[in-house]
């Protein structure tokens, strides 16, 4: 390419899909600029060079130490745990993520396991395989408690999604003062937290894993939560301690659980999580999407804009590290 690149996108691409669509859905969105796509370790050794923002699921610092003119680097996860975060600082290179372009879906897998659990889905499903007509009793949706552990993206989208139905919602978030979309808003303290937990019917998980969140639904949680209550995990699997969760799960303390991520992940093979009826898994699935270019190329795309017009890392969608943070 003779022209320099404005934008570099790197080969590695993630769930299952390539990047050189992503590369043109950016050259849509900057017809003014320069995007070029790097299908090859050597390309992306050339192309990086003097390239403003670079793009892609990881950067090492073999690549960092070519790209001198690095102002961002738009990382394609919404984790960043996997990025050399300490080299990026020092070289004042502002870090953006893939934050909130999952959140739809996981929203939808939690509505949809809820509605799963309160027709008891999963036990017709199991009758259809034995065959066994035969009918049994389900629940109703209506009126339920659904509590949300943590609004960001993806807690404010599901409580916009249970608009629709007539339930009560209670928002669990770090500071309660800033309000959300629930009926409720709660800190993690644990009175106020224990109070929501005894009247929830369904304890929908979507908060990060932090030193707070950490083991934060364990033995004396599930024996507050009521028996008919079911726990649902798509954020990340230490969140909820197995251990605890299997022994509620054995003692029906609890009337299911439904887990897109587990501790430990992979789910081993022989693992007794494996063997319940009202153990719903998904092998970390649940914000896969079909958007997932188009949504990050929206984000991206206007992060460049903004550079270009002179805007402040202030001025920047889903920053994760500024180069005052180093």
């Amino acid at each position: 390419m003779s022209e320099t690149p404005d934008v570099v996108v790197l080969r590695e691409g993630t769930e299952g899909l390539p990047t050189e669509p992503y590369a043109d859905l950016l050259a849509e969105r900057l017809p003014d600029h320069v995007v070029a796509h790097a299908p090859t370790p050597r390309a992306e050794r050339e192309l990086v060079a003097e390239a403003p923002v670079v793009t892609g699921v990881r950067i090492d610092e073999e690549l960092l130490d070519r790209a001198g003119a690095l102002e961002l680097f738009a990382c394609a996860f919404s984790g960043t745990g996997h990025l050399p975060m300490d080299a990026l600082a020092d070289r004042g290179i502002v870090v953006t993520n893939a934050g909130g372009i999952h959140a739809p879906g996981l929203a939808e897998g939690l509505l949809g396991n809820m509605l799963v659990f309160a027709r008891r889905l999963h036990e017709g499903w199991r009758r259809k395989g034995t065959p066994e007509w035969r009918h049994f009793q389900a629940y109703e949706f209506t009126g339920s408690t659904v509590t949300i552990v943590g609004l960001g993206a993806i807690g404010r989208t599901l409580a916009g999604m249970l608009e629709g139905f007539d339930v009560e919602t209670i928002g669990v978030r770090y500071t309660p003062s800033k309000g959300g979309p629930t009926d409720e808003v709660i800190g993690f303290e644990a009175e106020p937290f224990h109070e929501a937990l005894a009247r929830t019917d369904y304890l929908a998980i979507a908060c990060p894993l932090t030193e707070t969140t950490r083991g934060l639904i364990g033995e004396a949680e599930f024996a507050t939560l009521p028996p008919h209550a079911v726990v649902l995990n798509t954020a990340r699997g230490p969140i909820v301690d197995t251990d605890a969760l299997l022994s509620a799960i054995r003692t029906n303390s609890i009337r299911g659980a439904a887990l897109d991520v587990t501790d430990p992940e992979p789910l081993p093979h022989d693992h007794p999580l494996w063997d319940f009826e009202n153990v719903l898994l998904t092998p970390h699935t649940g914000g896969h999407t079909p958007k997932h270019w188009d949504r990050l190329a929206d984000i991206v795309a206007g992060n460049v804009r903004s550079l270009g017009e002179g805007g402040s890392v202030d001025d920047l969608e889903n920053v994760v590290l500024a180069p005052e943070d180093g």
